[in-house]
């Protein structure tokens, strides 16, 4: 009897470990700062194909989400906020719906006019398989060379970060001063 009962604990520990594994995320799937920003075509609600690529040279805010989850609505609320300093900085902001229908993402869109440059793009499976996204909202920036500045992989993001980091990040790579180091 006591063989048997071990055996189950240990059947249990495994299954126990393998659920936790697929369920909690962990920063190693993130994309890390300083690595190229995987490039995707989507189409856009407005019906064109839109391509990470095709705003090289511009800073780019990219949200992958769902209409679903209340923290995604939440992100979207922040990048509201600072939707008219988007603007006048020339960002774009890429919001990619993993798992919505054309007509979901309408409806939760609304009839909202962003000021910034934006669009909202229908994940056909590659935006999700190329950011490996495991928790949703994932939102990163993307700096004019098409390289991956922040990667939020579970991090609440607020106005004033995105702020910041626009602040930070949207110039040439040559303006950059060096950090000081102690």
């Amino acid at each position: 009897m006591c063989v048997d009962h071990l055996k189950t604990v240990k059947w249990l520990c495994a299954v126990f470990l393998l659920v936790l594994f697929c369920v909690v995320p962990t920063p190693g799937f993130a994309i890390g700062a300083g690595e190229p920003a995987p490039d995707f075509k989507l189409q856009a609600l407005t019906g064109e194909d839109v391509s990470l690529s095709d705003f090289k040279g511009r800073l780019v805010l990219l949200k992958l989400a769902t209409t679903w989850c209340p923290t995604c609505k939440l992100l979207s609320a922040e990048i509201k906020k600072v939707g008219d300093f988007l603007k006048e900085q020339d960002v774009v902001v890429l919001e990619v719906f993993v798992q919505d229908s054309e007509k979901t993402i309408k409806k939760y869109l609304g009839d909202h006019e962003p000021p910034m440059t934006f669009y909202a793009l229908l994940d056909d499976g590659q935006a999700y398989e190329a950011y490996n996204v495991y928790l949703i909202p994932r939102f990163l920036v993307i700096d004019k060379d098409q390289v991956v500045r922040f990667d939020s992989s579970g991090q609440n993001v607020m106005a004033y970060d995105i702020r910041a980091m626009v602040q930070k990040y949207n110039h040439s790579p040559a303006q950059e001063t060096p950090e000081k180091t102690q």
